[in-house]
């Protein structure tokens, strides 16, 4: 019975730890220096420069937008110019679609 007890332990012990493995290198890949991340939006994804702002006094996140796709990034780029992916996405609507509700007149 004991055996039994520990041999579950162990193996929910080893599956947490595969899962923490495996997640390691997706969370590594998003984050860079700014100028390599720049240079993937626009070579990669055709995304520019939207939009950003202060968040704090120690990063600035930026929002990157493909008109052409409709993809956008998110990123938050710290003092040390490392900057890290926050967010990404499809279907971007600019600020004149969001505006536009259809049976409301301005």
């Amino acid at each position: 019975m004991i055996e039994r007890i520990c041999t579950k332990r162990m193996f929910a012990l080893l599956l947490g730890c595969a899962a923490i493995l495996t997640s390691l290198p997706a969370y590594a890949d998003s984050c860079t220096t700014r100028d390599v991340m720049v240079e993937r939006l626009q070579n990669t994804y055709q995304e520019e420069l939207t939009g950003g702002g202060l968040h704090g006094a120690s990063a600035v996140v930026e929002v990157w937008v493909s008109v052409e796709t409709g993809t956008f990034t998110v990123i938050s780029t710290n003092t040390a110019g490392e900057a890290c992916i926050l967010a990404t996405g499809t279907d971007w609507q600019g600020p004149l679609a969001l505006t536009k509700v259809s049976g409301i007149s301005s």
